[in-house]
This record gives C-alpha cells, sequence and structure tokens, in this order.
C-alpha cells in the first residue's frame, strides 16, 4: 500500500488524525463533499491520438500508435490492444525510473481490464488481412503529477486518446492478392477507431471500517484509507470491471452502493469526454478546410484607360449624332478628319520652317485619343464613301458626298523643305547686277 501511492511519508500523525475526524463530519480536506469530483480538464496535442487529462492535483497524457502485426494463432481475425504506464519521477520522489514498479503494472492491469475485457474496442475491424496483418494499438500512459486516484485520471486520459486516434487505411493488392498497401494520409483520409461504449472508472475510499465512503480520494486520503475500490461501468449501468485493493472487507450492501453511484458519475464523465472530442474534431475539420482569398473589385485609375473610355463615350455619341442627322454628318466628319490628320502628323499642313511660330507638340497621351478617334470616323466614313460611290461622278461631287475636303489633297502634296526654301547662288548675282545698273 505504502509502495503503491508512496504518499505515507509526507503526512505526519496529527495530519491524519485530522483527516479521520473530518471525514467523520463529512468534511473534506479540499472543501469537497463526499461524492464529488475534482474539476477534470481535458487537452489534446497536436497529432491524433494524444491527450492531457488533468483531475485535480493529477496530471497525465496519454499517446496512442499503431502498428501492424501478425495477429495471434487462436484469433487470426481480432486485432491488440495493450496498456503501457511510465510512472515520472518528477510526479513522485518514491517513483524510480526504468523498470516499471508495483504501482505501475497495477495500474496497467486495472485500466487494461476496463477497455480490452469488456470489448470496448471493435478487435475485428483492426484486421486487415485474417491469419497474416492485423492492427496493434498501444496506449501509453505517462503520469506527469501524482495528486492522487491515478486510475480514474488515466483512464479518462486512455479513453480521450483512442478517441482521436486514426489509423492509416490500407487495402490489399498485388498479383496474389496479398500484398499490403499503406495509404499516405494525404491520399487517402484516416479511419478512426470503432469504440463502441466508454468504460469509466470511478475509485472509492473507505474510512472508519466502511462507514464512511467518499469517491476521487485526495493523495492525503488515500494514505489515510485502508481500502480502495475501483468500479469501471459505462453509461449504460454495465459493469466492466471491479478492483479491490487492501486488506479489510467490503460488505455487499456497500459494493452495491459503490455501483449505483458509478453508473450516475459514468454518465456524466461519459458527456464530458465526447464534447471535449467533439470539439476537437470540429477544430481539425476548419483546419482542413482551403481558405481562399476574397475577389475585391479594384477602381484602376491609369491614364490610358480613362482616355479610352473617353474615346469610346465620343464615338458612341458622334455615332447617335449620325443616326439622327445624317445631312450634317459629312461636315462633322470632314472637320474631324482634318483635325485629327493634323494632330496625328504632329505639325501644320504648310509649315514653314522658317516662320517664327513654332508648332504646338501633341502629348502622347493625347495624340493616342485622337488618333483612337480619328481611325473610327475614318472607318464609318469609308463605309459611307462605299454605299455611295459612283464612277460617273466627279471629284467635286465625290468630294461633297464622302465629306473629305480639299484639305486632304493638299495634305497629300509633298512639303516645302529646306532646298526649295533657299536661292541659288547665280540667282543672287543676276539681282545684283540688275540693281547696279
Amino acid at each position: 500500500m505504502e509502495q503503491r501511492w508512496a504518499n505515507t511519508s509526507r503526512l505526519t500523525i496529527n495530519e491524519k488524525q485530522f483527516i479521520e475526524e473530518a471525514l467523520r463530519s463529512e468534511i473534506r480536506v479540499d472543501g469537497r463533499r463526499l461524492y464529488d469530483y475534482r474539476r477534470l480538464t481535458i487537452k489534446f496535442g497536436r497529432e491524433d491520438g494524444s491527450s492531457e487529462v488533468q483531475l485535480g492535483e493529477t496530471h497525465v497524457m496519454a499517446f496512442v500508435t499503431g502498428q501492424l502485426v501478425q495477429p495471434y494463432r487462436d484469433r487470426p481475425n481480432e486485432g491488440t490492444l495493450a496498456i503501457f504506464t511510465e510512472f515520472s519521477p518528477m510526479a513522485d520522489p518514491s517513483f524510480e525510473p526504468g523498470r516499471p514498479g508495483e504501482a505501475a503494472i497495477e495500474l496497467g492491469r486495472v485500466i487494461d481490464r476496463g477497455l480490452r475485457e469488456s470489448r470496448a474496442v471493435d478487435m475485428e475491424s483492426l484486421c486487415v488481412v485474417a491469419g497474416k496483418s492485423v492492427w496493434a494499438i498501444r496506449v501509453d500512459l505517462h503520469i506527469i503529477d501524482n495528486g492522487g486516484n491515478l486510475i480514474d485520471a488515466a483512464n479518462i486520459a486512455a479513453l480521450a486518446a483512442l478517441s482521436t486516434f486514426r489509423r492509416p487505411e490500407c487495402s490489399v493488392g498485388g498479383d496474389d492478392s496479398q500484398e499490403i498497401i499503406v495509404h499516405d494520409p494525404e491520399a487517402r483520409d484516416p479511419i478512426p477507431l470503432t469504440i463502441h461504449h466508454f468504460p469509466i472508472a470511478v475509485t472509492f475510499a473507505f474510512f472508519h471500517e466502511g462507514i464512511t465512503l467518499v469517491i476521487d480520494p485526495h493523495y492525503k486520503e488515500e494514505t489515510v484509507s485502508g481500502v480502495r475500490m475501483t468500479v469501471t461501468v459505462n453509461s449504460n449501468g454495465d459493469v466492466c470491471a471491479i478492483q479491490k485493493a487492501g486488506g479489510e472487507g467490503i460488505l455487499s450492501g456497500d459494493v452495491m452502493r459503490c455501483l449505483r453511484i458509478a453508473s450516475l458519475k459514468a454518465s456524466e464523465m461519459t458527456t464530458k469526454i465526447k464534447e471535449a472530442v467533439e470539439t476537437y474534431n470540429a477544430e481539425v475539420a476548419l483546419k482542413k478546410v482551403k481558405r481562399h482569398p476574397s475577389l475585391i473589385a479594384q477602381k484602376f485609375t491609369v491614364p490610358d484607360v480613362e482616355m479610352k473610355e473617353a474615346s469610346f463615350q465620343k464615338t458612341k455619341k458622334l455615332s447617335a449624332d449620325m443616326e439622327n442627322s445624317p445631312n450634317q454628318t459629312s461636315t462633322s466628319l470632314t472637320t474631324t478628319k482634318d483635325r485629327d490628320t493634323n494632330a496625328s502628323i504632329g505639325r501644320p499642313l504648310n509649315w514653314d520652317p522658317y516662320s517664327s511660330s513654332a508648332p504646338a507638340i501633341v502629348s502622347s497621351s493625347t495624340l493616342s485619343e485622337l488618333v483612337g478617334t480619328s481611325k473610327e470616323a475614318n472607318e464609318d466614313q469609308m463605309m459611307q464613301t462605299d454605299e455611295e460611290y459612283d464612277p460617273n461622278l466627279k471629284e467635286d461631287q465625290i468630294a461633297s458626298a464622302t465629306g473629305v475636303s480639299s484639305g486632304i489633297h493638299k495634305q497629300n502634296s509633298p512639303p516645302k523643305s529646306l532646298k526649295d526654301a533657299v536661292k541659288p547662288k547665280h540667282k543672287r548675282k543676276k539681282n545684283a547686277e540688275r540693281g547696279a545698273r
């Protein structure tokens, strides 16, 4: 008993007497009532199959792993489930590293009997190929802090870890249909374990020769108690296992009372575990959802885009005017043609290099706008010319019909050059001789 809980040396005789007298008055050291649990906290790790349970000052961590092994000969269609415990020296000064002691072996057997013997986990679903390959599930329990009632805390941690564990999906292939293919989790979603029910371990401590009964004993209460009994039941009231420790006996009426209390506590614990697992699964599902950035319409203020829109509006207005007043179309097109052609060249038609007035410089943005407008006007003008063309018409009539002024012909004539502007030397001499006479 002393080695199992390893807390006897911490208490003095006065502390033990104080605890016993307080329990006679139904008062516990930490202020709880006789049938109240300490505060329960369930957390999960980053990977599936890991949990962390804190029951008061008791702290336990559980990790679940799986591997493919050969089944037992007497059960070729079933997988295996094993429980391993490790008592860390930082949990209790009396815990020694290395080979597990009696306390670790007892804790593992009590939890294994409640989970495996009650068939809580479907072992047949772990079979891949009968008689050749099955999944072996291993649960490692690490005691971080010994605050009393290690069995209940370790049992809850094991159930929470098994509920979140996912094994890779396997398929059988090959030429002889005996080759096992383990699919990558990214290719196929892992498969959770099939758990039929949740066997909850509830530990009772007896005082004063069985007269006083408490649930979830603190480590100080465990050192004073002479008898401890663990009842493993599920929410349906089915008894999965019973474990008694201590030399004193327990009456049958006390055993039945413990079963009734444990059935109620098992329903509460099962609800808490399921709620924690559902919350964890919802968080994992949200992480898997791929988020795409929302497409927000942006307003571009580039000058080229605005000029194109402006030219489009001008062309649209021009076409509307053509439909409304076809007689005035030729005049407007002529004016636009002259202006746009001059603008596209970048200088006046009759430009003299020796003139005092310099030609106006047209910006590239204005030039692109005007050229775009002139092209659209030229297309409409050419279409109109094709429809109204008559080879018998005179040049003036064609010009008036097409809306093209004589300025265009002037534009096509070669401009004056510097050679034309400078007079030859022999002409200058003749003029000088005439002036002298």
